[in-house]
């Protein structure tokens, strides 16, 4: 009895997954994803160029609010922004701030990574994780792949119509040049019958009286 069950359920499944809709779904799915990585390089270059003299392109465009609470003003000598260039420097002296002047440089390395894990780099400079940030540079990204996704979907619909609209008329051009050399075969034009009106209640009665009057004259 479970081996009938099992044996149905993939029976099911198996018609479930050969539909031309399920089939259809996966190709869109496939190709979307692929598109979006088409979309995503073009707003990427299309904003570098745009962007160019702006220092730290794009990703830079952000507003720092200010800090509220002591867990959003950063770590000591780093503060809540600080230059990426002055990264290393910053790094160097907090970690001769804490092991002294003759700290080794795989202590160096090993404090700069645990600072860069508590920052997060936009364009040419870093903001502590806890900050605020109210990053414009990805709402303006989004909206420029918005744009070109709802333009090359609009492009290929517009074509996509234009050679459906074609193909019907070429179609519609072959059928009425062969009921032109066949014309006994052309369909006749379906007349529609026009429903009988309604009875009024005035006709009603008046079939009434008309029966009474009919049995009226049987029963002499």
């Amino acid at each position: 009895m479970k081996k009938k069950k099992e044996f149905k359920l993939w029976k099911e499944f198996k018609a479930f997954i050969s539909r031309g809709n399920v089939v259809d779904m996966a190709t869109g799915v496939v190709i979307g994803g692929a598109f979006s990585a088409i979309v995503t390089a073009l707003v990427n270059i299309f904003l570098s160029v745009c962007t160019w003299a702006v220092p730290g392109g794009l990703k830079g465009l952000i507003t720092v609010l200010p800090a509220l609470t002591d867990a959003q003003k950063g770590m000591d000598g780093f503060g809540a922004t600080f230059a990426a260039a002055e990264l290393q420097a910053k790094v160097q002296a907090y970690a001769e701030s804490v092991y002294g002047s003759s700290v080794e440089d795989a202590v160096v390395q090993s404090m700069k990574s645990e600072i860069l894990s508590k920052y997060t780099l936009y364009g040419s400079q870093y903001v502590y994780n806890q900050t605020a940030v109210i990053d414009w540079g990805t709402f303006i990204n989004a909206i420029i792949s918005f744009l070109i996704v709802a333009l090359t979907l609009f492009i290929i619909l517009k074509v996509y119509t234009t050679l459906v609209n074609k193909k019907r008329d070429a179609q519609a051009k072959l059928i009425e040049e062969y009921y032109k050399k066949h014309p006994e075969e052309r369909p006749q034009p379906v007349v529609e019958e026009k429903p009988l009106p309604k009875p009024t209640e005035y006709d009603v009665l008046v079939e009434i009286k008309e029966l009474l009057k009919e049995q009226k004259a049987n029963s002499k």
